[in-house]
């Protein structure tokens, strides 16, 4: 299974539920993924998209590509009634975990979530990602507990689960982003490289 084929865990309901319908095969054509669909009642009504490149990655050019490639799509399904504010945007830092993935790349880091029923009495549950399995992620609570240190939570229990913000998330999210800048910056010259050389030859074979 590609990254653009890994399902989401945590899923919308209602309208959210029906925009993301629509627009998740959207995403998935201009090679993006989408982590979150949300309606909030900011500036009246806003409808944010959060994608990502399969990479994790997201700038303000990716921003841009989504929302040419979405605005007409959500013209013509007209999934929300009145007027609303697009705002497409990126994870960010502490991001939301929605995939299986995600607890695997973060694993080491801190984050808190809610499960869909009470599992040991509580739905609320804060700790460090420290493995996976395909059905479960298992945690280490980093304040002094009662019971035993570790828990370990199902996949198919999980409602909704985000990165704490730490200085370790933010030093960990910073080194990522440089060493994918670079690999881009790499790729590129590359690219420039041979396309200088196919058109040189075109140019000889003239």
């Amino acid at each position: 299974m590609g990254p653009l084929e890994e399902p989401r865990l945590v899923a919308e309901t209602g309208q959210e539920a029906r925009v993301a319908q629509i627009l998740e095969p959207v995403l998935k054509d201009i090679g993006y993924r989408l982590v979150r669909i949300k309606l909030s009642p900011m500036n009246g009504l806003t409808l944010q998209i959060m994608a990502e490149r399969p990479d994790g990655s997201m700038s303000i050019d990716d921003c841009e590509t989504v929302s040419r490639a979405v605005s007409p799509v959500l013209d013509i399904e007209d999934p929300i009634r009145g007027q609303y504010h697009l705002e497409i945007s990126s994870p960010g830092i502490d991001r939301p975990l929605v995939r299986r993935s995600d607890f695997t790349t973060w694993a080491g880091h801190v984050a808190k979530l809610e499960t869909r029923t009470l599992i040991n009495g509580r739905k609320r549950y804060k700790g460090r990602i420290i493995s996976t399995s395909d059905e479960a992620v298992t945690f280490r609570r980093d304040e002094p507990a009662p019971d035993d240190d570790e828990f370990t939570l199902p996949f198919a229990e999980i409602a909704e689960a985000k990165l704490v913000l730490g200085d370790d998330l933010i030093r960990e999210a910073l080194r990522r982003d440089k060493a994918l800048r670079q690999a881009n910056r790499q790729l590129a010259d590359d690219d420039d490289f041979d396309g200088d050389d196919a058109e040189d030859e075109t140019t000889r074979d003239h």
